[in-house]
């Protein structure tokens, strides 16, 4: 619901009292559900039958390295739109952890002397499998993450795409061959897997993430070791089930994609294991700092994946047909939670008060419901404690001088629901539109000049994605080039998220500078080396030096 009178103080005061209100009860409702009895689980009920079509159960277990296991602690996963438990996982042990990386790294021998074109086959059937379980598959990230169920689909069809893509590549991965000075010699780069590449994902993208790694360090002669997020664990083993079970089919070691469920004790592990020849780990800024410095102190390799502070700039002569719904979709869609999101808006002033007032109008047409519902565009955070950050960033917000436009309360229903917020008035430097909040709130921001909007961009600590909205081709050209984004996604006239798989993905600053999926990512899992061959008689060196 929109809002906006300045004049009511005291009609604002009692909502937030009300959503704290709100708060408390869906935390006292999840408790509730966290002592469930057995029979409660979603999984027993018949609306959720359709679970078992992906091998899950009452209690699933949390290891695969060729075999299934796992005797550590077990979690229970929840349904975000209601809370309610849909299932258990028991979690790996270190000892399993230990077990498991032994088995993956014997299972690299067998892999790595199979042909690229061959292994690009295994990806192709992995790809394929996929496809059969799509619609179930995604119907379980829906449940389990918390987003609308095409986004569910769409997340594992991205997985599906990265496979066609790697299947291609593995017939071109290669390296030149370069002009030698010496005669007599050739000169040349050969590429060879990294060997171990361990893979920590983030909950908001429990499929494809690990889809985009994955399916290329397969197909460049790599095994994998996957740690999904502790709150998405029933997706990883569901996911693993489908991949499994295409190795088994071609008689191949299991432990080529070997997955350990757990918490930090198994990540720290990770990280710290010098047989894990590459790390890729996507999640916050701040856990992966703790990551690359663990990496970094045995010089390890690590492609990060981490936050991002979008911006969408909007110029005087933008298309604001195209600006409404980009902004919408980029801010609301997967309720704020993709390290995509655009976070601010900011706007040149002479559109400004427009573009609000059409934003907030289509905020309020966004239809929110239960995520596997078609009709739904909008479903519920991921967490409780996703909820808590939402009130207190809107609460700063207030505090360092925003408005709240539209939006702001906790919504009474079950579930971790909340408002798409818009918040104006603030600072462009205000500490709170400097923090990446991982919820749907919206700071707008008005500007005047080119190079103040384009600053504004790159002040901030990340640098993922960014776009401009502008019919000027000089400006567009300014903004691509070393004066305007600094980000590893640089955008026109479409919104900030939606990325496709043939670009490379990632981002700059405290974004980690890793990049995944298309383009030459595919160098980040392979090891370098130039070869020279001497095939004459002689023996000249380089530069012309002469040792006699």
């Amino acid at each position: 619901m929109c809002t906006g009178s300045p004049m009511q103080r005291c009609l604002t005061l009692t909502l937030a009292w009300h959503s704290r209100l709100l708060l408390r009860k869906k935390i006292a409702s999840v408790r509730c559900h966290q002592s469930a009895a057995m029979s409660s689980l979603l999984i027993n009920q018949p609306k959720y039958s359709w679970l078992k079509e992906l091998g899950l159960s009452e209690d699933n277990l949390g290891v695969y390295n060729g075999s299934w296991g796992g005797s550590g602690e077990v979690v229970t996963s929840y349904c975000p739109a209601n809370n309610e438990p849909i299932a258990r996982v028991t979690q790996a042990t270190l000892a399993e952890y230990e077990e498991t990386v032994q088995k993956a790294r014997e299972a690299w021998k067998v892999w790595a002397d199979i042909p690229a074109p061959k292994r690009g086959e295994i990806v192709r059937q992995i790809g394929d499998a996929l496809r059969k379980k799509i619609k179930v598959l995604g119907s379980l990230v829906s449940l389990e993450m918390g987003k609308i169920y095409v986004e569910g689909v769409g997340e594992v069809q991205e997985y599906v795409d990265v496979c066609d893509y790697a299947v291609g590549l593995s017939r071109m991965i290669g390296g030149p061959i370069l002009p030698s000075e010496r005669p007599g010699h050739a000169l040349l780069e050969q590429w060879n897997p990294v060997g171990l590449v361990g893979i920590i994902t983030a909950f908001n993208f429990p499929v494809a993430v690990y889809g985009w790694n994955n399916a290329i360090a397969l197909t460049c002669g790599n095994v994998c070791l996957w740690k999904g997020a502790p709150t998405t664990p029933l997706t990883s083993v569901a996911v693993t089930k489908i991949v499994a079970e295409v190795l088994e089919q071609n008689n191949l070691p299991g432990a080529i994609c070997s997955m350990t469920c757990g918490g930090a004790d198994i990540g720290t592990a990770m990280a710290k294991d010098e047989r894990v020849d590459l790390l890729s780990f996507t999640g916050s800024t701040h856990v992966g700092k703790l990551v690359a410095m663990m990496v970094q102190e045995r010089f390890g390799r690590k492609l990060l994946e981490l936050g991002g502070n979008n911006a969408i700039i909007v110029f005087e002569d933008a298309d604001l047909n195209l600006v409404v719904p980009s902004a919408v979709f980029a801010s609301v869609g997967t309720a704020g939670q993709r390290c995509t999101t655009t976070r601010r808006l900011i706007l040149h002033e002479s559109v400004h008060d427009k573009v609000v007032e059409r934003v907030a109008k289509a905020y309020k047409q966004v239809r929110i419901g239960d995520p596997w519902d078609p009709s739904t565009l909008y479903g519920p955070l991921h967490t409780i404690q996703a909820v808590e950050q939402y009130l207190a960033a809107i609460e700063q917000a207030k505090q360092q001088g925003g408005t709240v436009v539209c939006g702001g309360k906790v919504m009474d229903r079950p579930g971790n629901y909340v408002e798409p917020t818009i918040i104006t008035g603030l600072h462009h430097d205000a500490p709170i539109v400097h923090t990446e909040t991982f919820v749907p709130i919206l700071y707008v921001l008005k500007f005047n000049t080119e190079e103040e909007a384009f600053a504004w961009n790159n002040e901030v600590k990340q640098g993922l994605s960014s776009s401009i909205f502008t019919k000027d081709l000089g400006r567009v050209f300014r903004w691509m080039g070393p004066k305007g984004s600094d980000c590893g996604i640089v955008n026109v006239n479409i919104p900030t998220s939606g990325a496709e798989i043939g670009g490379a993905f990632g981002g700059e600053k405290h974004t980690g500078g890793g990049r995944e999926s298309g383009s030459d990512s595919w160098k980040q899992y392979m090891r370098r080396s130039t070869c020279t061959i001497n095939y004459s008689k002689d023996l000249p060196l380089a530069q012309g030096i002469k040792f006699e």
